[in-house]
């Protein structure tokens, strides 16, 4: 599972990239400021920085010149409603691999993510399936398993999370009119269809155990 530091002071775009990443099979952890993203690109590694330029403390495109000139070169994709050239230029000198302009469509950030981050990944075999993470095919017992765009998708996030529960929130954003019920029903479908058994952890989401 890919990991991307996620700098972002809006809460509300915060969270919805979050679930919508973690959804997509990323580990996403999220800090509001850059003082706090210089604290966690130094204590961990990850596979993709994702920084909003304007924000407090240390703004987006100097926080990537100081991990650039600490000799980090993790692929950096910046996001900002500014749109002044000096502003993209500067993020670009200081290292940014890629920009996006707010407001994006979430499907071209991820595709964006993909391209930069795809290099790395591998497929995940777990029990009978396979997962190839970049072209977004699940495999069950080395067949390309066929369920529809909702259930694979379902099945894929529970599998690349495991053994971790997924919380509701993340599972209603894969389905095409989110309802508890409706969730209840794919995952009775994606359990008829394959040997897998999906618990429902009150409170917080599904889990496979």
């Amino acid at each position: 599972m890919s990991s991307i530091l996620l700098l972002e002071d809006d809460p509300t775009l915060a969270k919805s990239l979050v679930r919508y990443l973690s959804a997509h099979g990323f580990s996403v952890d999220w800090v509001k400021n850059g003082e706090e993203a210089l604290d966690f690109c130094y204590d961990n590694c990850y596979d993709l920085y994702l920084f909003d330029i304007n924000v407090p403390l240390i703004n987006g495109s100097d926080l990537l010149l100081s991990l650039r000139e600490a000799g980090d070169e993790t692929p950096t994709l910046l996001i900002s409603a500014l749109i002044d050239i000096g502003s993209i230029t500067k993020g670009f000198r200081a290292g940014a691999d890629d920009y996006i302009k707010k407001p994006f469509d979430p499907e071209e950030l991820l595709v964006r993510i993909h391209a930069k981050t795809s290099y790395r990944q591998k497929n995940i075999v777990f029990r009978d399936f396979e997962i190839d993470p970049l072209n977004q095919i699940l495999y069950y017992q080395g067949v390309v398993l066929e369920l529809g765009m909702v259930q694979n998708s379902i099945l894929r996030t529970l599998i690349q999370n495991y053994p971790n529960p997924v919380s509701k929130a993340i599972l209603f954003d894969l389905l095409e009119k989110p309802s508890s019920l409706a969730l209840r029903v794919n995952i009775s479908k994606i359990k008829s269809r394959v040997n897998i058994e999906i618990k429902n952890i009150r409170g917080v989401g599904y889990k496979i155990i």
